[in-house]
């Protein structure tokens, strides 16, 4: 049953008939007596609770009941409902144990994506330890490399939450695999025969935000001379990745929150509203939790993207899955390169497990490839690695960077990008792996710096 609390006999019968229309049982409550009275009589599923339930505006008595609630079953979920302008005290009672928070006037499809979401989150609670066999057999795992309980911990959740359309939060260090991560979310979910956008935050800037994210029609700014289509249309009815969040600038996060908050958003240029139906995976190395207190990151957005948290281990701390990530590696490259024979040595694999690899999966995987293409040696051993360990990017203490005002942060951009690209004979997928990329953030950067390429050699 959905226990609906609301003073206002009016928003209680359209959402009673809201519901019901889904197929769910509901009943309403218009006071805080009959609130609690229904609650104790018979435990109801979820609750949607107006903040504003009185004649008072504050919000006050709304979340003296949410803390009523909690009290009395910290089990019960609750979606607050509140108006955009005291969305700051919604965060208030999500940090009291609300699952999520809808705003007014709010719209039927996302409210009911809300209540289909936070009932799939109960039903789907954590199960006992499982092996990643058993996961295999009714998951699509196979980008995934490890069997380390960190890992089988990650797979468990994602096998747990991919089928609803909750917002995932992927924290984790450089490299640990966040966008694979994702994208298994995505392969598991109902949308994997939609579209699965990735975004680098972190390369928008706040001017071209709105184009990037919503398009644009010609003639909205200078320099349109076309209509674009934005990465959230992209995405429509699929995924939409969101890498490096918490590189995205104040005035972006506002925008980002209104589109994520009211679920439609306009094209530049254009007064015509649009409806977002996409979900929504964020993916930070950052701690946005302090920079929620240093001010930096609006808090209402982090509980907006992060109603799931997954994180990441570091490869240092689940060593063990190393030799497995590298001979998957081997595997691959076999292929590529026509190498059938290559192997690496035993006491190799042991060797790179005692690496502190502070690049993570990325370092380990750009090691392991330049070690083959420098050796021409069907057994890679310590020694090959050692001497290329040395040149890695990710080592401390072993990069030389130039002298300060010798050379402009741009300037030593485009300078790795040439030799990332003639080391790499013009690959983009091998040149954008080796610097950390994606492949569409080189393409940019190519296009940036007039860098000339060939797609055909890709």
């Amino acid at each position: 049953m959905i226990l609906i609390i609301d003073d206002d006999i009016a928003v209680r019968t359209s959402l009673l008939l809201l519901v019901r229309q889904e197929g769910y049982e509901a009943a309403a409550a218009g006071t805080p007596e009959q609130a609690m009275e229904a609650i104790s009589t018979t435990r109801p599923a979820l609750v949607l609770l107006d903040l504003n339930f009185s004649i008072r505006t504050t919000g006050e008595e709304g979340m003296a009941l949410l803390e009523r609630i909690k009290q009395h079953d910290n089990t019960i979920p609750v979606i607050l409902i509140t108006g955009w302008g005291s969305i700051e005290l919604a965060v208030q009672g999500m940090k009291l144990g609300a699952a999520d928070f809808i705003t007014k006037p709010w719209s039927n499809d996302a409210l009911l994506q809300s209540v289909r979401t936070v009932l799939a989150l109960q039903t789907n609670k954590p199960v006992a330890k499982v092996t990643r066999k058993q996961l295999d057999k009714d998951f699509d795992f196979r980008q995934i490399i490890g069997e380390d309980p960190a890992i089988l911990q990650v797979l468990e959740t994602i096998s747990r939450v991919a089928a609803t359309d909750a917002s995932i939060l992927i924290t984790g260090e450089s490299g640990t695999g966040k966008e694979l991560i994702a994208e298994a979310i995505h392969q598991n979910s109902r949308r994997k025969q939609r579209p699965f956008v990735k975004v680098n935050l972190g390369g928008i800037s706040s001017s071209l935000f709105e184009s990037e994210m919503f398009g644009h029609i010609r003639g909205a700014f200078t320099d349109a001379r076309y209509d674009r289509i934005g990465r959230f249309e992209m995405a429509s009815k699929g995924t939409i990745f969101l890498d490096e969040t918490g590189d995205l600038e104040p005035t972006s996060q506002v925008k980002l929150l209104r589109v994520l908050q009211d679920r439609t958003y306009e094209v530049l240029g254009s007064s015509r509203t649009k409806t977002v139906d996409v979900r929504v995976v964020c993916a930070t190395n950052k701690n946005l939790h302090q920079m929620v207190a240093d001010g930096t990151f609006r808090e209402d957005l982090m509980y907006r993207i992060n109603l799931i948290t997954i994180h990441l281990p570091a490869l240092r701390d689940r060593a063990g899955d190393i030799p497995l990530l590298v001979n998957h590696f081997i595997r691959n490259l076999r292929e590529i390169y026509n190498r059938p024979q290559l192997t690496v040595s035993k006491e190799a694999l042991k060797w790179l497990q005692s690496l502190p690899l502070p690049g993570n999966i990325r370092q380990l995987k750009n090691l392991t490839e330049r070690t083959m293409l420098v050796h021409n040696t069907d057994v890679l051993e310590i020694d090959h690695f050692r001497g290329q360990l040395e040149l890695s990017p990710a080592a401390k203490g072993q990069l030389q960077l130039p002298g300060v005002g010798t050379i402009t942060l741009e300037d030593l951009e485009v300078e790795m990008i040439r030799k990332a690209m003639a080391f790499h004979q013009h690959k983009i997928a091998r040149a954008a792996a080796s610097l950390g990329l994606t492949r569409s953030a080189l393409y940019r950067r190519l296009e940036k710096y007039n860098i000339p390429y060939d797609e055909a050699a890709d």
